[in-house]
C-alpha cells in the first residue's frame, strides 16, 4: 500500500555515514573544541588590526565556520576572520568608517560567486608543485612568527608554562589518543595558573568577548553610487585574496587527506559565507590555514561537523562561558600553534638529500615564494610571484628545446630543415636565425611534423622566415603540421604584419 510516509523517506537523502560512528563524532567534537579556542585569541587579534571591536572579529568567525560547513566545497577546512582579509580593510574603516567596511564584504561576497561561477577555480591547475610547497612552507614559518610577540617581554612564567604544553602534546599522544592532545594542553595549564595564581597573559587580556549573538541588519551607508565607486577596489582585494587563500588551502587539505574536493563550490561558498557574515556585522575573511591545520592534521578531523561545531563552540564559549574562557593562558595557546607549525612545515623538502636532486630552477621558485610571504606577510603575493617566476624559467628551459637540422639534398636543388621542439613566442624567435638565407637553393622544405605551433608569435616567425627567402627569390613549402598547428597556422598566416 502506497504510504506519503514511506515516500517522503525514500526521496530523503541519506544521512552521513559518520553520523552512526560514536568514534568519528567524538573526534570531530573535539577537535571543534580546541578549534574554537584557539579561533578566540586569533579572532580579537585581527579585529585590532583591521580597527573594530572585538566582537566583530568574532562575530565573523563564527558566522564563516557555520556558513562555511554547509556551503562550502572542502570538508573539515575551517573559514574565520583572518590576517590578510584584515589588512584589506584595515584603510577602508580608518578612512570611511564601519559602515562602508561591512558594505565591502558583502560586496566581496558577491563578488566571489561571480567568480566562483565563471570557474576561477580552474586556474589552480596553474599553481605549480615548488609554489605549492613554498606557500606551506611559508605558512609554517608565519604560523611560528605570529608566536613570537606572545614570547618577549612577558612574566617569566609564560616559558615554563609554554615548554610544558609543548611536552604534553608530544607525550600526551603516547598514552591514549581518545582525547586530543591540544586540549589536554589548554585544560591542564589553564588549571595550574588558577590554582597557582600565576600571573601572566590571557585571552581576556586581548579584549572583552561578547555575551550576545549578532543581529542582523544592513549596512550603515548612503545606497549610492559613490559609495559603490568607494568600497569596489577594496572588495575586489578581499575577494581575490580570500579566494585564493581559501583555494590553496583546500588543495593542501585534499593532499593531506588524499581526497578531492570541489572548488568551485567552495568559491560560491566563500562568497555566501562573506554576504551572511556582512549581513550579521563581521569583517569577512576566508579560510584560516592554521586552524586548518589544527583541524585535519593535529586532531584528525575529516567532516563538516568539526567546521561546524568549531563556530559553534566559539559563539558558546564566548557567550556562556566567557569569563572562563578569559583565563586560558595564551601560553598554552601560543603551545598549540607552535606545534602547528612544526607539523605544517615541510620538512622533506629542506633535506639536503632532496636539494641535491631538485632542479635549481624547482628551488628557486621555492625560495622566492616563501621569501615574498614571510616579507609581505601575505600568502597571495607569495602564490603569485612564485607562480609568475616558474612559468618564466619554464619558458626559458622550454625555449632552447626547439632545435632545426638541416639536410640539403644530393643533386643540390633544395634543402630540408626538420624542426623538433615546441614553439612558441619564447622559441620562436631564435628560430628564425637558424636558416641559412643567402646560401640555400631555390627550393626550401621545413618539416614541422616533429613539433607543436602554440602561439601567433611562432606563425609570424614563420612568416618571417618565408620573406627571408622570398627577397632572395626563394620558394619555401611548410610540411607535417598537426592538426591544431595547421588551423592557426592557416588563419594567422599573412595577417600579422597588416600587409594584407
Amino acid at each position: 500500500m502506497f504510504s506519503p510516509l514511506s515516500a517522503a523517506s525514500r526521496l530523503r537523502p541519506p544521512a552521513p555515514a559518520w553520523l552512526s560512528d560514536p568514534k568519528v563524532c567524538r573526534t570531530e567534537a573535539l577537535a571543534g573544541l580546541v578549534v574554537g579556542l584557539a579561533l578566540i585569541p586569533e579572532a580579537i587579534s585581527f579585529s585590532i588590526i583591521a580597527g573594530v571591536d572585538p566582537a566583530v572579529g568574532l562575530f565573523a568567525s563564527f558566522t564563516m565556520a557555520v556558513t562555511i560547513s554547509v556551503v562550502g566545497g572542502r570538508r573539515a577546512m575551517i573559514s574565520a576572520a583572518t590576517g590578510a582579509v584584515a589588512l584589506v580593510i584595515a584603510p577602508l574603516n580608518r578612512e570611511h568608517g564601519f559602515g562602508h567596511l561591512v558594505a565591502a564584504v558583502i560586496l566581496a561576497g558577491v563578488l566571489q560567486i561571480v567568480l566562483g561561477a565563471l570557474g576561477v577555480a580552474k586556474l589552480m591547475r596553474f599553481v605549480p608543485r615548488s609554489v605549492m610547497v613554498g606557500f606551506v612552507n611559508s605558512l609554517a614559518i608565519l604560523i611560528f612568527l605570529a608566536q613570537v610577540p606572545e614570547l618577549t617581554d612577558v612574566p617569566w612564567a609564560v616559558y615554563p608554562l609554554a615548554a610544558a604544553g609543548l611536552a604534553l602534546m608530544v607525550l600526551f599522544p603516547r598514552i591514549t589518543k581518545v582525547v586530543l592532545a591540544p586540549l589536554v594542553s589548554i585544560v591542564v595549564l589553564t588549571a595550574i595558573t588558577l590554582a597557582a595564581g600565576i600571573a601572566v597573559p590571557t585571552v581576556g587580556d586581548r579584549g572583552d568577548l561578547p555575551s550576545s549573538l549578532p543581529v542582523p541588519g544592513l549596512p550603515d551607508v548612503p545606497f549610492t553610487l559613490d559609495t559603490l565607486t568607494t568600497i569596489a577596489p577594496y572588495a575586489l582585494a578581499i575577494a581575490l585574496v580570500g579566494l585564493m587563500e581559501s583555494l590553496m588551502t583546500a588543495q593542501l587539505v585534499d593532499e593531506i587527506t588524499d581526497t578531492r574536493s570541489d572548488k568551485t563550490r567552495e568559491s560560491v561558498g566563500q562568497g555566501i559565507a562573506n554576504i551572511v557574515t556582512g549581513f550579521l556585522g563581521g569583517m569577512g575573511g576566508c579560510a584560516m590555514i592554521g586552524q586548518t591545520m589544527i583541524n585535519v592534521k593535529v586532531s584528525g578531523a575529516r567532516t563538516r561537523l568539526s567546521t561546524f561545531l568549531a563556530g559553534t563552540f566559539l559563539m558558546v564559549l564566548c557567550v556562556v562561558f566567557g569569563p572562563v574562557v578569559s583565563d586560558i593562558p595564551m601560553a598554552a595557546l601560543v603551545a598549540v600553534m607552535v606545534m602547528v607549525s612544526v607539523a605544517t612545515f615541510d620538512w622533506h623538502s629542506v633535506a639536503p638529500r632532496t636539494l641535491k636532486r631538485m632542479p635549481a630552477g624547482e628551488i628557486t621558485v621555492m625560495v622566492l615564494t616563501v621569501v615574498c610571504v614571510v616579507a609581505t606577510h601575505n600568502l597571495a603575493i607569495g602564490v603569485v610571484v612564485g607562480s609568475v617566476a616558474a612559468v618564466l624559467i619554464f619558458a626559458k628551459r622550454v625555449a632552447h628545446a626547439a632545435d632545426v637540422t638541416s639536410v640539403i639534398d644530393p643533386d643540390g636543388t633544395s634543402v630540408l630543415y626538420r624542426v623538433t621542439g615546441e614553439l612558441f613566442f619564447a622559441s620562436a624567435n631564435e628560430l628564425v636565425t637558424r636558416f641559412d638565407y643567402a646560401d640555400d637553393p631555390a627550393e626550401v622544405v621545413i618539416d614541422l611534423s616533429a613539433t607543436h605551433v602554440w602561439d601567433a608569435s611562432s606563425v609570424a616567425a614563420l612568416d618571417t622566415i618565408e620573406a627571408k627567402y622570398a627577397q632572395r627569390g626563394k620558394n619555401v613549402r611548410i610540411t607535417g603540421l598537426n592538426e591544431r598547428s595547421a588551423r592557426i597556422h592557416g588563419t594567422l598566416s599573412g595577417e600579422l604584419t597588416g600587409s594584407h
